[in-house]
């Protein structure tokens, strides 16, 4: 599927925003700058044509503004929006319909499955689990980017074809 080890960047980065957002309820912005390099190099390396590199641009600024108004919004976090936004240079504006669909229904069943859980009491044996405490907090968000990641993971088979 991976011809080329610079693309490799794309499913590890969305991999360790799994365990990021999870854990700590952040996605650094190394991850999204991380993801947007890796791109230029593996356009490069591919000899990708610049009309399509321009495509990808296009869903990467089209992703980000949209992102700015959710964020603007608060319905969503910036670190949220910068990954989306580097997620969506990788797919492109071919897949960027799928990515949101994805990312909204997993999204909507992250948030249903921690609010389900945020209405039964939280084991003792896990009231000094710092991550499980914060999640299991009503006063905390969702970790939106677990959703995002998993929409991207899926369609990676598909960047790569």
């Amino acid at each position: 599927m991976a011809e080329n080890p610079i693309s490799l960047i794309f499913p590890a980065v969305l991999i360790a925003t799994i365990f990021s957002d999870l854990f700590s309820m952040r996605i650094p912005n190394r991850f999204s700058l991380v993801l947007i390099l890796g791109f230029i190099f593996f356009a490069g390396l591919t000899a990708m044509p610049f009309e399509a590199i321009a495509w990808h641009a296009a869903a990467f600024i089209l992703t980000l503004l949209i992102g700015f108004a959710l964020f603007a919004a608060g319905w969503v976090g910036g670190g949220d929006v910068k990954l989306a936004s580097a997620a969506a240079l990788w797919l492109g504006l071919e897949l960027l319909p799928a990515f949101a669909l994805y990312f909204s229904v997993f999204g909507l069943l992250l948030t249903i499955a921690i609010l389900m859980a945020r209405q039964m009491p939280l084991p003792v044996q896990l009231h000094g689990v710092g991550w499980v405490v914060r999640l299991h907090d009503r006063k905390t968000g969702v970790p939106y980017g677990i959703a995002l990641a998993a929409a991207g993971l899926l369609l990676f088979p598909q960047v790569m074809s």
